[in-house]
């Protein structure tokens, strides 16, 4: 992401007329590279990005006369240069996204219709507020008509707060509050933890797989048995599953299964199993994956989702931008190198390259934003320098623009401390 950034900053300096001296992939000593013109490209020792080093760049350094110096074009072009990287990281999220839909657009059934809970775990807020399973949630936060991809944003916007939260029930509106409610980390948060357990399908739960040993073979349950019920209840995910098992807390249940067209009833008693180092109570079954709108789009329908997926990720970083001046959103949701390396391997390891390439897409947009803000040593700060200055028709003083760099040198290097601190904080507390 940093280098596609950096080449944005390089191509476009290079279009200007700036002698661009150093292109490297890395920081450090360089390794190897090569020369071609004014440019020399290296490998260098680091492996964590890459910079641009141009002629005259450095902050507070005083023109030389030179006219290949970035300094020396007028500042529109360095202006276009200093939102070349941002924009190449926008451009990167679209193509990749763009290229991800025409291959594999999949979008599950649910997320496209109203919110409509299935199981409402007890001892949860949402079970507090009162939503019972078939309830439609048609206010959270401060978004009527939510989507589930809405409150899943507007829950982490707001872990530990109250929200507006309204629902119909038998065709009446209950408007009250609902405590978002998180006892983890912002990583490891789930709906269910509050009691919101989407309803994932409208047919009940299909077995996929029965592991041996488990409760569920013992129980005389197969592949491809349909459950229509445990203890007079549907169930429609593995989600809600979960939940109504840990309610039961390994009480003897009954189940209603559907096989081959006939109804068999059977007593199971679930045991407490350890999956991903969390214990719980588990049957030992797999279920069928919820249904999902998978297709090939044409290009312009790819570009047309991957413009809306741009659109989404960029309103949800603002609105963390802005939960964290108005203390909504913790700074303790931050992540740098460790945390993105942790969403990196977790999303390797899930199904498909869905996750992956809009984990990537996601880490681009975000870089290009944070570089966007206006804070010296950024882009966003070097653009504002340069507004100012055509505003007043002269150049800010150099010695006054050094020791600003100086001092945002200084706090970007706090925050970076800052981030890595949290993310060690966070590895300790799992």
């Amino acid at each position: 992401m940093v280098l596609v950034h950096e080449f944005g900053h390089f191509a476009v300096a290079k279009l200007c007329g700036i002698r661009v001296e150093t292109f490297s992939i890395g920081f450090g000593k360089r390794l190897f590279g090569f020369r071609r013109g004014d440019t020399d490209y290296r490998l260098s020792l680091l492996p964590l990005g890459g910079y641009v080093k141009m002629a005259g760049d450095t902050p507070g350094e005083a023109p030389s006369g030179d006219p290949g110096e970035f300094n020396a074009h007028p500042r529109w072009q360095r202006i276009l240069v200093a939102l070349a990287g941002p924009v190449a990281n926008f451009i990167l999220a679209l193509a990749l996204m763009t290229g991800l839909y025409m291959v594999h657009f999949e979008r599950p059934a649910y997320l496209e219709g109203a919110p409509v809970a299935d199981y409402v775990p007890t001892n949860t807020p949402a079970a507090a507020a009162g939503l019972q399973s078939g309830d439609t949630i048609v206010h959270f936060a401060d978004v009527d008509n939510p989507t589930w991809d809405d409150i899943g944003n507007k829950s982490l916007l707001n872990l530990n707060r109250d929200v507006p939260f309204s629902y119909v029930h038998d065709g009446k509106r209950v408007d009250t509050n609902l405590k978002i409610e998180s006892k983890t980390t912002p990583e490891r948060f789930t709906l269910d933890g509050v009691g919101l357990v989407p309803l994932f399908q409208k047919t009940p739960i299909q077995i996929s797989d029965v592991g041996a040993g488990t409760p569920a073979e013992r129980a005389g349950l197969k592949r491809n048995d349909i459950i229509e019920s445990m203890n007079g209840i549907t169930l429609h995910s593995i989600v809600s599953l979960h939940a109504y098992l840990a309610d039961q807390a390994g009480k003897p249940m009954q189940l209603a299964l559907l096989r081959d067209g006939q109804t068999v009833a059977v007593s199971m008693t679930p045991e407490v199993s350890e999956d991903n180092g969390v214990k719980a109570y588990m049957m030992g079954i797999q279920l069928m994956s919820p249904p999902a709108e998978v297709e090939k789009h044409s290009f312009p329908q790819a570009f047309g989702e991957s413009v809306t997926f741009f659109t989404k990720s960029s309103l949800l970083i603002r609105d963390v931008f802005a939960g964290m001046f108005t203390r909504h959103v913790s700074v303790k949701q931050l992540s740098g190198p460790i945390g993105i390396g942790q969403m990196v391997h977790i999303a390797f390891h899930m199904q498909g390259w869905n996750p992956l390439v809009e984990l990537m897409s996601g880490i681009s947009i975000n870089l290009g934003i944070f570089n966007l803000l206006p804070i010296p040593i950024l882009d966003g700060g070097m653009i504002l320098f340069l507004l100012i200055e055509s505003l007043f028709r002269r150049d800010i003083n150099q010695v006054a623009k050094e020791r600003i760099y100086q001092a945002a040198f200084v706090c970007l290097l706090c925050f970076a401390a800052f981030v890595i601190f949290n993310d060690l904080t966070k590895l300790v507390s799992h």
